[in-house]
């Protein structure tokens, strides 16, 4: 089936700035998609098209990328005849017209908003649900995995205005016997958490932050850790519930040091630690905390601390702003024995193709893959049908809170109910680091 028509248009994103829908029409109907942003990039991501014009929406419209759609790549893919069950020729034919390494002259914005419409007009086509398409263009077949969900509870780093300098603490219902029973594990603790922060830090403090976690006024990382492990013990998940950081440590990297109190302008240089003194800091966590994933635990090119950490951390090391869903950043990973874990942000590549080739190569040396959501979202429920299609055992969508990330969710709980009687199976813990289980994962 061709495409008849593309109109893209700007909408909004969960944090109220623009980003980029596109309409794509065949005579199936009309097939839309949207393009969620991140706030801590990786400085090796494609290129998220923005106009930089002050004067409107503080230089974040994304009016460029909106006309790169319809003026360049509307009537070129039009032209080219290409159908819309042909993903790989199609994200070709996209790369090919944009010609920069980073996508940066149409903008991955752009360029991903087409190619999630054409992926959700092949499967109309076809006449099966988008996670089954995707995982026919993948490879990959049934019995289909339902994967672990990665809760992120608590906000720190550059999602919250607290003392935290790690971004996300996050829940994983590992002792699950399903998706639907991880969901109820996760709500129940996660509201549990509500009420214990609220005793502990006062009413305000159980404001949610961007991805639905919340920012109480900790002191820092052990705090906060102590107060999960309580929680949990409180919900009555103890040894069921592990728990999962994503550091984001780029933010807080400066001079080849780490400042774990970077948001304060008078941050004492001298307290700065060197790659190695954070590692020892994790290896502690780690033994005291029921933690069995580290995701970005230092700087985007601090190879040498990655690599060390890993040879001797025991759990899964994944990489977000180190790998960037970029297969030659995972290759030089691989190589560098960096990290055993890839974080797939689609956004971060700019199409269905990239993104099923950067997580078949982590999987190729044993990674584990988590597939994830933006601080920026929109309603699109792309990455639920892609968790499943790839069959990489864990997603983090965020908090279960704020519609933009409860629909994936909900998405995955339809997907599971549609799959029952097919042999389909729930990640847990054999989610995490697929294949490798470093020594230590599962003792816990």
């Amino acid at each position: 089936m061709s495409i008849t028509k593309i109109h893209a248009r700007q909408i909004f994103d969960s944090r109220g700035n623009p980003t980029v829908e596109v309409d794509l029409h065949t005579d199936k109907g009309l097939f839309r998609a949207s393009v969620p942003s991140g706030a801590s990039t990786g400085i090796h991501e494609a290129v998220e098209l923005r106009d930089g014009d002050k004067g409107a929406y503080l230089g974040k419209g994304v009016s460029k990328a909106v006309k790169n759609v319809n003026d360049i790549i509307a009537p070129e893919l039009i032209k080219a005849g290409l159908k819309v069950t042909q993903q790989k020729e199609v994200d070709d034919f996209l790369i090919k017209l944009d010609g920069t390494q980073n996508k940066g002259k149409l903008g991955a914005n752009a360029i991903l908003g087409v190619s999630i419409a054409v992926a959700q007009a092949a499967a109309a086509e076809k006449g099966v649900p988008l996670y089954k398409h995707l995982a026919d263009l993948a490879g990959v077949k049934a019995p289909f995995v339902l994967p672990l969900p990665c809760f992120n509870v608590i906000n720190g780093g550059s999602h919250a205005g607290n003392k935290l300098a790690f971004q996300e603490f996050m829940l994983l219902p590992t002792g699950a016997s399903s998706f639907t029973e991880a969901m109820k594990m996760g709500t129940e603790t996660y509201h549990t958490l509500k009420k214990v922060i609220t005793g502990k830090y006062g009413i305000d403090a159980s404001n949610v932050g961007d991805e639905g976690g919340f920012a109480p006024n900790v002191s820092g990382a052990d705090e906060a850790l102590e107060l999960l492990a309580e929680v949990i013990k409180k919900a009555g998940y103890e040894g069921k519930i592990k728990l999962a950081l994503d550091v984001a440590s780029s933010e807080f990297y400066k001079d080849g040091k780490y400042d774990l109190d970077f948001k304060n302008p008078e941050s004492d240089k001298s307290k700065w630690i060197t790659g190695k003194e954070l590692a020892e800091i994790y290896l502690g966590y780690v033994k005291k905390y029921p933690i069995v994933s580290i995701e970005d635990p230092f700087d985007q090119d601090d190879w040498e601390a990655w690599s060390h950490f890993t040879s001797k951390s025991g759990i899964q090391i994944v990489g977000d702003d180190l790998t960037v869903t970029n297969p030659i950043r995972i290759k030089t990973a691989i190589e560098k024995k960096a990290c055993n874990g890839l974080l797939l942000k689609v956004n971060q590549i700019g199409t269905i193709s990239e993104s099923i080739q950067a997580a078949q190569l982590a999987q190729s040396d044993g990674w584990g893959v988590m597939i994830s959501h933006r601080s920026g979202e929109t309603e699109n429920t792309l990455i639920a049908d892609l968790a499943v299609a790839l069959g990489v055992g864990q997603i983090k969508t965020g908090a279960p809170a704020r519609s933009e990330r409860v629909a994936k969710y909900n998405s995955l709980l339809r997907i599971e109910e549609e799959l029952q009687g097919s042999g389909a199976t729930y990640a847990g813990i054999k989610g995490l680091s697929a294949g490798t289980k470093p020594p230590g994962l599962l003792k816990k």
